[in-house]
Parts: C-alpha cells; structure tokens; sequence
C-alpha cells in the first residue's frame, strides 16, 4: 500500500483516553499503522489552567503524535461546535503536516471548521460518527429528565421543551448541516445510526456502516474462565453502565432486591476515573454477594470478563453500538440487555429477545431467574469483529476515497 498521512481528528487521544469512541480511535489508529506502515498523526483537546489558552503541546505513544490544543474554561457555546481558534490551529497542522487525509472522529469541543480547513486544502474527510452529537444538542438524544427523546426522524421544532435556548440550538444544527456536506464518507457503528441519522436529513446518501472491532479474549482468557466457573458454581452477573437512570440501574436493582437466593454473584464496573460512580449508591438490602469491580482498561478486560456469566445491559436509551455486547459475546458470555438501538445487531446479541426499553423490572427479574436456573448461561463464543478487522476495512475505505479524489 501507499505511505499515506492520516491526521485523526477525537476530542480525546492517547495519553487522555477517555470513552468509548476515544478507544475505537486509538486502537483502530494503532492497528492501521501496524497493518500499512502509513504515518498517523492526532489532534485532540486538553483544558489545564497551567498553561495558556489555545497552546499547542506534542505527545507520543505507540509511535503516534498526538498535538493537544489546551481549551480555556467558559467558551461560548457556539465555540462548542464550530471554534474559529481551533480550526486556525487544525489549518497551520494541515499546513506543516500536509496529510493526505483527514478522518475525524468526535469533535465535540475540537468543532467541525477543520472540514472547511480540510476542504480549501484539498484534503479528503471521512468522518466517524459514533452518538447523536451532529442531530442533538444534548449528544444523547436524553431529556433533562433522563427519558430517552425517542424522535426518528430527529426535528428540531421538537427540541422546543429540551434545549436551553432554541433559536441557538437551530442555528447550532444548520452550521453542522452545511459543514457535514464536505466529508465525501461518513461512517457509522451500526444499521440503526445509519437510517436514523440518514432519515433525519444527515449527510443522505453517503453513509457507510463501519462496525466498531472490539479486544479479542487473550491466550488464556477460556482457561481462566473454567477455572473460575470450576471454583465457583454460583451465576456471577456484571453490569458495566453505572448507578444512572438512562443505563438502567433503577430497574436491575428492583430485578435483582426481588429474588429470594443469596447463590448468586453480581459485580458492578465502577467505570469512573476516580472511583466515585457506586461511592455514594446503597447497596444495602439486595441479596446475593455483590461487589464492586474496579474500573479496566483493555488490557485488563479479561480479568473482568473471567468473572462473569451474564452481562446485565439494560440501557433506557437507543445506543449506536455496544462495546460491551460485543466483548461478551466473544467470551462466551450470555447477554440480558435491552431493545437499545444499535447493540442488538450482532448475532447472539439477544436481537430477538431483548427487554423493550421502558418494561418493568418484573420482565428482568424473569430473566434473571432463567439464568439462575442455567437458561443460556454457557454459550460458545461469537465471531466477533476485532479491531484489526475494523483498521483493514477502514484501509480498504481510505484507498477508495483518495483514489477518487485522484
């Protein structure tokens, strides 16, 4: 192949990683490289008061530059989505860099300008869509009460009682309409971002499903497993979204404080920075031996995922994708999850049984006594798409793209 320049484009990268669109842009990033021998370079965002507004500082991991531009506190809010100091930097590392592409990810608080930056330069943009930031004021589609906005198509005239201030929010979706006429491709996690973005009026025509590659189990995951499952009989449930209403903690906990047996274990993923997430929620009264799991990163999934039978995916809101499903299924992990959106497109990902968003916590608590009673339990593992997968089909996509533009 070619000795291709990508300039990537997150709000987050290596050594800030944070979420998951931050690891899919790292480890497709890093396995691209691998695979191409092509040059990557990063830009991203930090906000330190040490130093001053908009430096521009260097890191390196993995043999990736990351540029980082430090974001001063109290933008305005059209600075958010559409920063002109931002895209002056973004321009002058386009200049230096001279990539033959850009591929920008999220770019809440980087802004979409780069696109016109990108554009008087001639350089191709793919963009990666992985929420609902270009459609949504509130990236999520959540109200301010934590219900899921359930619009399909997305109409900002129904935005009215969501947004702080409606006249910005429309002007905010018009800029990012006409900005995201310049990517020649846009990508999507999954089917159901695809059409309902496509279907709301977003970049039609030009969408592509790229789907999310996940860390496959290692050498000695279904060893460890065993051992673990020979040790202990008890069904080990996880849940990895946190003590929040739109992941669904209300209904697992009222699923879980209705069963009548101990013989069960139930680890709960404090997935924070700081360890904060569970610190102030009482457990107190819920049956079973439940623990909280420290917070993992990809290398130590596995140690994890060792300790679980079922992963508890109860999510109040339609996602993009799911990591997570996608890691269990690989480890031959049963999934309990809801009708949430792009996470029940795999196959074995419960697509055809999945829990309506909104049931009452007596549908989970049926599940659940399924599964104590060995319903599905233990499955083989899936097919999953990994994330060298993932960097060969985004190869494949950039040498279309640039042989377009040639």
């Amino acid at each position: 192949m070619s000795g291709y320049h990508i300039l990537l484009a997150n709000v987050f990268f290596a050594p800030f990683t944070y979420g998951g669109a931050t690891i899919v842009a790292e480890q497709v990033a890093r396995e691209l490289r691998a695979q191409t021998g092509w040059r990557i370079s990063a830009v991203s965002v930090m906000s330190r008061t040490d130093l001053a507004p908009y430096t521009l500082t260097r890191s390196e991991v993995d043999g990736i530059a990351n540029y980082i531009i430090n974001l001063p506190s109290g933008r305005h809010y059209a600075d958010l989505y559409d920063n002109p100091r931002v895209t002056e930097i973004i321009a002058g590392l386009m200049d230096a860099l001279k990539p033959d592409l850009l591929h920008a990810h999220c770019v809440q608080d980087l802004g979409a300008g780069m696109f016109e930056a990108a554009q008087d330069r001639k350089i191709p943009v793919i963009l990666s869509v992985h929420d609902f930031w270009w459609l949504c004021d509130r990236q999520f589609m959540i109200r301010p009460n934590q219900k899921y906005c359930g619009q399909n198509p997305v109409r900002i005239d129904a935005c009215r009682g969501c947004v702080d201030d409606f006249s910005r929010a429309r002007t905010r979706l018009g800029r990012l309409a006409r900005l995201a006429q310049i990517p020649v491709r846009v990508t999507y996690p999954s089917r159901f971002a695809l059409d309902l973005s496509e279907a709301s009026g977003f970049a039609a025509g030009r969408g592509v499903v790229w789907a999310n590659g996940v860390r496959l189990p290692g050498p000695e995951f279904f060893e460890a497993q065993a051992a673990r499952r020979a040790r202990d009989a008890r069904v080990s449930f996880g849940f990895v979204g946190g003590p929040s209403q739109i992941k669904g903690w209300p209904v697992i906990r009222k699923a879980f404080g209705a069963l009548d047996t101990d013989d069960f274990r139930l680890l709960l993923v404090d997935g924070s920075p700081d360890g904060s997430w569970w610190r102030d929620v009482d457990l107190s009264g819920l049956p079973g031996d439940v623990r909280i799991h420290p917070r993992f990163d990809q290398q130590g999934m596995d140690e994890f995922y060792k300790e679980i039978d079922v992963l508890v995916f109860m999510s109040q809101w339609k996602e993009t994708f799911g990591l997570a499903i996608r890691e269990a299924l690989a480890r031959g992990i049963h999934i309990i999850q809801t009708d949430s959106g792009g996470t029940v497109e795999h196959q074995g990902s419960s697509s055809g049984q999945a829990i309506p968003i909104g049931a009452p916590p007596s549908v989970l608590e049926t599940r659940l006594r399924g599964a104590l009673a060995g319903e599905g339990v233990t499955q083989a593992p899936l097919p999953v798409t990994s994330f060298a997968d993932q960097a060969g089909a985004f190869a494949a996509l950039v040498e279309e793209v640039l042989a377009e533009a040639r």
